[in-house]
């Protein structure tokens, strides 16, 4: 039996430019797709008339045009194959040389050289120890549903128009009055501009702030690698800063340097809370090198001091701080929702560079943000999952206490939802790393997030999604793995 079409043909109808014509166009275009690769063997014309139910002269009629444009060609004694016209049947390799050595030369070397990423969309078990996951158990997933039904019938009754760059003013007003209550930043509603989640804050404060191969930006090592490589890609010189049990050491920030990006609420990875001195002295060397500071408030919502330090935004009489928070631990990821408080003198420039990158029409998330934070429901379900991740962070601590000493402990830090160890004992740490693999699926090494070599040796380990009795389990185990060893 003779193979037909990988697809379904439509015979179409004798009007649009006849039949044949018609049985041309689709044949052509999917060899133009790949849905018919170079080489495949078309189906005799009789077989294919049979199964599309048309005269034999029809298909004989569509195969001589392929042939004619060069996208079959025939062989004595045997069917039809796909080929491509031109240049278009170069081999597919040389092709990809090609592209790839244009690309190599119009792509600055930094960029084609970025720093090692760490692997947040490996396959993991639901409930893991995955940095940077919330809880979805004590969400309130049937209000969410009620005020985006809400959203999506008043958005379907109004005009069909482009969003604002800006953020629609409803969520900027109510993000500002959160940010108040929560975080005591002092903020209005025109002082917001809305994101796509903090990596989009970081790609536009790079563009905005980077002059390319001259400005120096400091980060903390170890620190976030998504936002190192923001600023990588938009040519910045990147300086490293080592980090202690109080955050980013400012005295480390050398001349030169003009922006300053800090996660001083709960430092990513190592967890530190930068203490009040330090925020101040960061802010006094800011000055002094007439640099600016990006505040990535991460984990801001769950401090668990009963009174947190206030944010470098707060504490800022300079406009010299871009305040960047997001919804992505406080609500869920998937929602892509982050927001920068931008000084008035960068405002305008950053919302020129937002509307270039095209985002903000997604009116209806907006809408819906708006409403659970205006209705009260963001607040009561923070004040109900900090005493949710303050607990599994107690068990760590004491988890680690009774089955980790001697070998690793939990390093200081009150806040978010992951908290790192140090490694007391060196000699142990490639075994330590080789059973958390096993029993803390999803943690990762601190030298993950560094850029070269660092002394700090431990893990990082999240616990959004870990209950306290599978906490205390894993605790238990990895201390006997530590022990046969």
């Amino acid at each position: 039996m003779e193979p037909l079409l990988p697809f379904n043909l439509l015979p179409g109808d004798a009007g649009d430019g006849g039949l044949a014509r018609n049985l041309h166009r689709q044949l052509r275009t999917a060899v133009l797709e790949g849905r018919l690769a170079p080489g495949y063997a078309l189906p005799s014309s009789r077989r294919l008339a049979l199964h599309l139910g048309v005269g034999r002269n029809t298909v004989i009629a569509a195969y001589d045009q392929l042939v004619a444009a060069g996208f079959a060609r025939g062989r004595a004694g045997a069917r039809l194959v796909v080929s491509l016209p031109g240049a278009a049947c170069a081999p597919v390799s040389r092709l990809a040389a090609v592209a790839q050595r244009d690309t190599d030369a119009r792509i600055a070397p930094a960029w084609r050289t970025p720093p090692p990423r760490v692997a947040y969309d490996a396959p993991l078990p639901d409930r893991c120890f995955r940095v940077g996951t919330p809880e979805n158990r004590d969400f309130d997933h049937a209000t969410w549903r009620r005020l985006a039904a809400q959203a999506q019938r008043t958005a379907a009754q109004q005009p069909f128009i482009y969003g604002l760059a800006q953020g629609l003013p409803r969520l900027r007003a109510a993000i500002a009055g959160h940010a108040a209550h929560v975080r005591a930043v002092a903020c209005g509603a025109d002082d917001i501009v809305i994101t796509c989640g903090a990596q989009e804050c970081f790609d536009l404060l790079a563009r905005l702030l980077v002059v390319a191969g001259a400005t120096k930006v400091a980060v903390e090592n170890p620190g976030y690698p998504a936002l190192r490589a923001a600023f990588l890609a938009a040519g910045a010189i990147l300086v490293p800063i080592p980090v202690d049990a109080q955050g980013m050491q400012v005295d480390a920030v050398p001349d030169g340097v003009k922006v300053i990006c800090v996660t001083p609420s709960h430092q990513s990875p190592t967890g530190a809370v930068m203490s009040p001195a330090r925020r101040a002295a960061l802010l006094a060397r800011a000055r002094a090198l007439d640099a600016v500071v990006i505040e990535d408030d991460y984990d801001g919502e769950y401090l668990y001091d009963p009174h947190p330090p206030d944010a470098l935004q707060t504490l800022d009489r300079e406009q010299r701080v871009f305040y960047v928070g997001t919804f992505s631990k406080s609500l869920f990821p998937t929602l892509r929702k982050g927001f920068v408080v931008a000084p008035g003198w960068a405002r305008a420039a950053l919302l020129d560079i937002k509307r270039i990158a095209g985002s903000g029409g997604d009116i209806v998330p907006q809408a819906t943000l708006a409403a659970f934070i205006e209705q009260g429901h963001l607040a009561r379900h923070i004040r109900r999952m900090r005493g949710v991740y303050a607990q599994r962070r107690r068990a760590f601590e004491q988890g680690a206490q009774a089955h980790w000493a001697g070998w690793m402990e939990v390093s200081p830090g009150n806040a978010g939802l992951h908290l790192s160890t140090r490694i007391t004992d060196p000699s142990m740490e490639q075994r330590i790393i080789e059973c958390a693999q096993i029993h803390l699926p999803g943690a990762m090494p601190l030298p993950a997030y560094a850029m070269g070599a660092i002394s700090q040796r431990g893990l990082c380990i999240g616990f959004g999604v870990a209950d306290v009795d599978q906490i205390a389990s894993a605790v238990r185990a990895l201390g006997a793995a530590l022990r046969s060893a």
